[in-house]
C-alpha cells in the first residue's frame, strides 16, 4: 500500500526521524494560508502523487514570495504529472505540500529495505543522494553502502555509526546521522512498511538532518495489525480494478496487454503470463483466483478482466489441487453466461476431476475453445485474439 509523501513524512516523526515543517492542501488558497502559517520568504510545493521522480517532473517548485506560491500551487493542481515511475498515462495532481524553506548544505540517500538476496532487513545509505538511485546503482554501485540487519539484534547505535561515519560524517553530524538511520529503521519495523526511502536525506547549514522527502510503502499483508491505516489510502491513486478485485478476494494487477488471464496460483499466473509473452502477445492482467474459487468468485474476475475495454480474448489456466476441475468449469460456466462473454475464451485444465471439467464446458453450448498444455493454450487465446470478427475462432 503507498501513501503520499507528507502522510510518510508524519509516521517517520513518530519514530523520531526529523522532518521539514509542512502543510498539505487542495487548493491555491490552502497553499498561501500554509506558507503565511509557517512563516519564512521561502517555500517549497510539492505535488502528491503515489510516483517517484516527480523533481525532474516539474513537480516540486521552490517559490520565493507568496506570488510564486500563488503562481506554483496553480500549475500544479489539476496537472496530470508524468514522471519515469507513473507510466506515459500520468498521474493527476489533486493534493500539494507546501513546506518551509531550508539552507541545503549536502543531500545523501537512506532507505530501509527488505533484500530478497540475504533475505534480511537491508539499510542501503549513499553520499549521491537527490538524483536517481536507480541511476547510482548502475553506474556507481561502489557509492551505494548496503547494511544487513541480523533480526535479532535490529540496527545497533554502533553499525548505524558505523555507517555514518562511512558515508564522511564527522563527530556530532555523525551522530545525528547514526540517529537518523536508526529512526528509518524504527519506523519499518512499527509500521510493517516494506520500504522507507528518503532522498535526499539532507543535511542544513545548521548542521541538523533532516528527511527532505519521503517515501514509505506498507506491506499489505500485515495491514490487519494497522486498522488506522486505512484512512491513509487514496482511492483516486488506485486503479479502481485493483480495488475492486481486492474486495472480492482476488490478486489482480492491470497490465498493458490484450490477452486476459484468470489463473489460480501466484507462480501458475506469472508463467501463464510469460508463455503469452514468449509467443508474442502482451498480458493484460495478472490475475490469481486463489485456491477457493466460488462461482461469485469467478463472476467477478469476469467482470473485472473485461472491464478492460482493450481485452481481446481471454485465457483460463487452472491447476486443480485444492481447487477441483469440475467446480471451476462450473463457475465459468455461469460467468460466462453472467457477463455475456463477447470474446474469445480458452480453457486449460489439470488435475483433479479435469475430464468432469471438460465435460461440463463441452455441454454448455459455450464457444469455448479447449487446450491441453500451456504452451497449446498460448498460441490458441493470441491467435484467437488476433482473428478477424466473423471468424471460426471468435464464434
Amino acid at each position: 500500500m503507498k501513501i503520499h509523501e507528507y502522510q510518510a513524512k508524519e509516521l517517520l516523526k513518530k519514530s523520531g526521524v526529523p522532518v521539514p515543517r509542512g502543510v498539505p492542501v487542495e487548493s491555491v488558497e490552502g497553499a498561501l494560508e500554509a506558507a503565511r502559517s509557517l512563516g519564512g520568504s521561502v517555500w517549497c510545493v510539492k505535488a502528491q502523487i503515489h510516483a517517484g521522480g516527480r523533481g525532474k517532473a516539474g513537480g516540486v517548485k521552490v517559490a520565493a514570495g507568496l506570488d510564486a506560491v500563488r503562481e506554483a500551487a496553480d500549475a500544479l493542481l489539476g496537472k496530470v504529472l508524468v514522471t519515469s515511475q507513473t507510466g506515459p498515462a500520468g498521474k493527476k495532481v489533486e493534493r500539494l505540500l507546501v513546506e518551509e524553506g531550508l539552507d541545503i548544505a549536502r543531500e545523501f540517500y537512506a532507505a530501509v529495505v527488505v533484500d530478497r538476496v540475504t533475505q534480511t532487513v537491508c539499510l542501503m545509505a549513499s553520499a549521491m543522494g537527490g538524483m536517481d538511485i536507480e541511476a547510482v546503482a548502475a553506474e556507481h554501485p561502489e557509492a551505494l553502502l548496503k547494511l544487513c540487519i541480523d533480526p535479532l539484534k535490529g540496527l545497533t547505535h554502533e553499525a548505524a555509526l558505523a555507517l555514518a561515519k562511512t558515508l564522511g560524517l564527522e563527530g556530532e553530524t555523525a551522530g545525528r546521522g547514526a540517529a537518523f538511520f536508526e529512526g528509518l529503521y524504527q519506523a519499518f519495523i512499527t509500521n510493517d512498511a516494506s520500504l522507507v526511502e528518503t532522498n535526499p536525506m539532507a543535511i542544513l547549514s545548521s548542521g541538523e538532518i533532516v528527511a527532505l522527502d519521503a517515501k514509505v510503502t506498507l506491506d499489505d499483508n500485515a495491514l490487519f495489525r494497522h486498522p488506522e491505516f486505512e484512512a491513509l489510502r487514496d482511492f483516486s491513486e488506485e486503479d479502481p480494478l485493483e480495488t475492486k478485485a481486492k474486495s472480492a478476494g482476488l490478486s489482480y494487477i492491470a497490465l498493458d496487454g490484450d490477452i486476459a488471464c484468470m489463473v489460480n496460483g501466484a507462480g501458475l499466473a506469472m508463467a501463464t503470463m510469460d508463455a503469452i509473452k514468449l509467443y508474442g502477445a502482451e498480458p493484460a492482467n495478472f490475475l490469481d483466483v486463489g485456491g477457493g474459487a466460488s462461482v461469485q468468485k469467478v463472476t467477478a474476475a469476469f467482470e473485472i478482466m473485461l472491464s478492460n475495454p482493450g481485452v481481446k480474448a481471454v485465457l483460463i489456466n487452472i491447476f486443480g489441487g485444492i481447487m477441483r476441475c469440475d467446480t471451476i468449469a462450473e463457475g465459468v460456466v455461469e460467468a460466462c453466461r453472467a457477463v455475456r462473454l463477447n470474446v474469445p475464451l480458452v480453457v486449460r485444465m489439470n488435475g483433479t476431476n479435469e475430464e468432469i471439467g471438460r465435460e461440463i464446458l463441452k455441454k454448455s453450448g459455450l464457444p469455448i475453445i479447449p487446450a491441453a498444455s500451456m504452451s497449446q493454450a498460448a498460441k490458441e487465446v493470441i491467435a484467437a485474439s488476433r482473428a478477424p470478427a466473423g471468424d471460426a475462432r471468435r464464434a
